[in-house]
């Protein structure tokens, strides 16, 4: 293989297997305003549709027919100075970026004792962008994914205290990357750049149970199984030059997202007022590697990722203040599966704190509103003897605002 050949493989692999990899950073949690705003601290109470994300087994209590969506806004802000290896701290900011990810619920009692519910969202997410003439313009200029989730969910309640539930997910996923390729020129060529598409489908299931110990008391569980992706694209260089041999055309990766797993427990402290703290496990462990290949010539690269499992731990409560208005507050950490090594532009992940708050409204007894808002604020990450040969200090914080309407039939 020429030495254009291997430069341009090198760094499309660190490119893509990052973003492949999501991350922490990737990882969305934010699916209902009303669990956002309790720092996502909801999987003993689930009494609500988004129960469908947060513990599908909360369906045995809601006896109404129930649709239950909204939408998140995301705004994040990053900053880098570095890179050390050309002895240099200089400062690059990120362009501001805006997403939002959806939430949709519809909730519905079949039988008795019999739930069934339906809802999209986007439980991964996200993307991250630069300068296109940044000094890691040949890491990542623009990178953007998104998962859609369809899932089923069905709970039966075994008796009027316990309730169990099954789901079934299609996965839809794609993603796109920007960047420069560092290539040996000729004199007065322009610096080639590449992007690249991948879109795939995959399935998934899940499980949950809920338990009401006491009428103040209740724990709940649940269980999301990962979903290995293969996704196909194109890759396409522009300018493409032919004597370089770049291998525009057909590319394949497979993408794993992580299992994921709640375990909370509810209290109602009083009539008005109710707390509830949750432990979320993340399975990054299934991501250690991946094989990233260019159809153009059938070569193969793969490079080692070997996230660790990591957790989050949250904490949050709701105030009735009085029949129609109740106010949220909740905290949460969340420990970064990263290590200093794998830390790179596309994905500056750090540990980091969420900081929640929100109130919801009846305006009917048949119709309500929640609204949350969320500060998450990150540990300054050094990546250090990086596998990407490019280190420094990123600095990050994002804001989010979430709105979700619900309406009971």
């Amino acid at each position: 293989m020429s030495l254009a050949r291997r430069l341009m493989l090198t760094f499309a692999l660190s490119g893509i297997v990052s973003v492949a990899a999501l991350g922490g950073g990737f990882q969305l949690n934010e699916h209902g305003a009303r669990a956002m705003a309790q720092a996502g601290a909801f999987a003993a109470r689930a009494n609500d549709p988004s129960a469908m994300y947060f513990n599908p087994a909360g369906l045995a209590w809601q006896d109404m027919p129930a649709f239950y969506g909204g939408v998140t806004a995301i705004i994040p802000t990053s900053s880098f100075y570095g890179p050390l290896q050309n002895n240099t701290n200089m400062k690059t900011e990120s362009p501001n970026q805006f997403f939002n990810p959806i939430n949709f619920y519809f909730a519905y009692p079949t039988l008795d004792k019999l739930h069934m519910g339906v809802s999209v969202n986007n439980p991964f997410g996200l993307g991250s962008q630069w300068p296109e003439d940044w000094v890691g313009r040949y890491l990542t200029t623009k990178v953007s994914l998104q998962t859609y989730f369809i899932n089923y969910s069905l709970s039966y309640k075994i008796t009027d205290d316990f309730a169990v539930a099954a789901g079934f997910s299609y996965v839809l996923g794609t993603v796109s990357l920007d960047r420069a390729v560092a290539i040996p020129l000729t004199a007065g060529a322009g610096e080639p750049r590449v992007h690249l598409d991948l879109s795939g489908t995959s399935a998934g299931w899940n499980v949950g149970a809920l338990y009401k110990l006491t009428p103040d008391l209740s724990i709940g569980a649940s269980y999301r199984s990962s979903v290995k992706v293969d996704a196909n694209g194109t890759a396409t260089f522009n300018p493409d030059y032919a004597t370089l041999h770049l291998p525009q055309g057909g590319v394949s990766a497979g993408l794993t997202l992580p299992a994921t797993g709640y375990l909370g427990v509810a209290y109602t402290v009083s009539p008005d007022i109710q707390v509830e703290a949750d432990y979320q496990y993340i399975g990054w462990s299934s991501y250690n590697q991946l094989a990233f290949t260019f159809q153009a010539d059938g070569s193969q690269v793969v490079q080692p990722k070997n996230y660790k499992n990591t957790y989050i731990l949250r904490l949050g409560g709701e105030y009735k203040y009085c029949e129609d208005l109740r106010i949220r507050a909740g905290y949460y950490y969340d420990h970064s599966p990263v290590d200093a090594a794998y830390v790179d532009p596309i994905l500056p992940d750090a540990n980091r704190s969420g900081l929640n708050i929100g109130f919801g409204y009846n305006f009917t007894k048949n119709f309500n509103v929640d609204v949350a808002y969320l500060l998450i604020l990150f540990d300054e990450r050094k990546a250090e003897n990086t596998v990407i040969n490019f280190d420094g200090t990123y600095h990050t914080r994002a804001n989010l605002f979430a709105i979700d309407l619900g309406y009971t039939f």
